[in-house]
């Protein structure tokens, strides 16, 4: 799977929050200052020949909609950061966020909440 442009992401980001829509949708979703139609248009094409979308024809208009799944491409794009810069190592992946002082001290409980609760389940408990 490749990684999407930040213009794709953009447009990907719509059709997985509305799970359908046709070019003029997308074109109204997206914040001012808005791309030309066309330019929307061209990204869509662009994502279709990526295999990210497909459409559905009704006469001369297309409604798209995502193929993969925004839970699938956020997978496989953060296990690629993972690989790519942390050796695969995810304990290395969120002692970067802990080092670099990015995570708030709540946040950091949510994760050791989640750590205990992944650890439950191993042991059944």
């Amino acid at each position: 799977m490749r990684e999407l442009t930040r213009a794709e992401l953009q447009v990907m980001q719509i059709l997985w929050d509305k799970e359908q829509a046709m070019t003029r949708e997308v074109l109204e979703a997206m914040p001012e200052p808005k791309p030309a139609f066309n330019t929307v248009s061209t990204v869509i094409r662009v994502l279709e020949t990526k295999g990210f979308v497909s459409h559905k024809a009704f006469g001369t208009t297309y409604l798209y909609f995502p193929v993969v799944q925004r839970g699938e491409y956020t997978s496989r794009f953060m296990n690629n950061v993972m690989q790519n810069f942390f050796g695969g190592s995810r304990s290395a992946f969120i002692s970067f966020f802990v080092q670099q002082e990015q995570m708030t001290e709540e946040e950091m409980e949510e994760l050791h909440a989640l750590m205990k609760k992944v650890e439950a389940r191993k042991t059944g408990m």
